[in-house]
């Protein structure tokens, strides 16, 4: 079974949420834990080991359905779903046509028969009535999890390896949902969303540079809407949506402007120094400097640094790359 931190994706606080956590329980007191640009979500199940209420929040389609499949508290039925899933594992894939997912991406992204079993999971999923909202989303969580584990990809779908022999790798395997209690779930424009919820403990980890997530990971956006839009370019990328401000050249003003109406004691805000990279989609468009001056005018700011090993498509070199946490005793 999958568990939460089994994925590959661009900024995940896999390796830095024990650092993160440490830092925050031994500066900030309060109850309510608010994670808004949650991602992974690996700080917010982090988190729940020490707040009552978490707060979890993420405008991307695909992490907001983990989200509830992983956290929700609802009920669902284990050996339902394990069928399930066993049916389509032994299924006869001479019986299965081809569909929008294989004719898109077989060949590229996935190996062709398995991209033509994907892409009926997903079409049965979204008309099979026999699951209740619970299911169906630890359903698509896990089929999400299982295609990002055989991916063509460096760990993103900006871009496929192109003449590479694709092996029929799929195997549909389910994601190990967490027994977590008071847990709040948001798919929000966070600067709508501060306006909304108080907490104790705010934490930030913004994209700062201008790497668009809803692009990077448009396959799994589209897999999840299943709405079937025309594709365009290499990478069969659907029309732009969800796209965020701080990735472009207001970011600062949206980060202060988010910094000002949040209601709460406490701000911690992650924050990595790809600012000096060569490559001009890494680099940042807030700068370390930009982050410090608009954190102090909302209270007293203590800064904290830890060098670790960033991942990145291969492109870009990082060197003596050191991750930042602000942390803000709020007026």
């Amino acid at each position: 079974m999958f568990k939460l931190e089994n994925r590959r994706y661009i900024g995940s606080k896999a390796d830095l949420s024990d650092w993160i956590l440490d830092l925050i329980q031994k500066n900030c007191k309060g109850k309510i834990f608010a994670d808004l640009f949650a991602g992974t979500a690996i700080v917010s199940k982090k988190a729940s080991n020490y707040y009552p209420k978490i707060i979890i929040n993420d405008f991307l389609y695909s992490n907001n359905i983990i989200y509830k499949a992983f956290f929700e508290n609802k009920e669902w039925n284990k050996n339902k779903l394990k069928k399930y899933i066993e049916s389509w594992t032994n299924i006869n894939t001479d019986n299965i046509e081809e569909n929008y997912f294989s004719i898109n991406f077989g060949g590229k992204f996935f190996n062709s028969l398995d991209a033509k079993i994907i892409g009926a999971i997903r079409e049965d999923l979204s008309q099979n009535n026999t699951f209740n909202e619970k299911e169906k989303n630890i359903l698509l969580a896990s089929l999400i999890y299982s295609i990002d584990k055989i991916a063509n990809t460096v760990g993103h779908y900006e871009a496929y390896f192109h003449n590479a022999k694709l092996k029929q790798r799929f195997i549909y395997k389910m994601i190990n949902p967490l027994p977590i209690d008071n847990v709040e779930i948001y798919k929000e424009d966070v600067n709508i969303l501060s306006k909304k919820i108080n907490a104790d403990i705010v934490y930030i980890d913004p994209p700062y540079n201008s790497r668009q997530y809803s692009r990077f990971y448009h396959l799994l956006e589209n897999l999840t809407q299943w709405k079937k839009p025309k594709l365009e370019g290499v990478a069969l990328k659907p029309p732009p949506e969800n796209m965020s401000e701080y990735c472009r050249s207001n970011a600062a003003q949206a980060f202060g402007k988010l910094i000002d109406d949040l209601q709460c004691k406490y701000i911690a805000v992650s924050y990595n120094n790809t600012y000096t990279s060569k490559s001009s989609s890494s680099k940042n468009k807030i700068s370390l400097e930009q982050i410090e001056e608009i954190l102090k005018t909302k209270g007293i700011v203590e800064r904290y640094e830890h060098s670790y090993k960033y991942f990145n498509s291969g492109k870009t070199k990082f060197n003596n790359h050191k991750e930042f946490l602000f942390i803000t005793k709020v007026k």
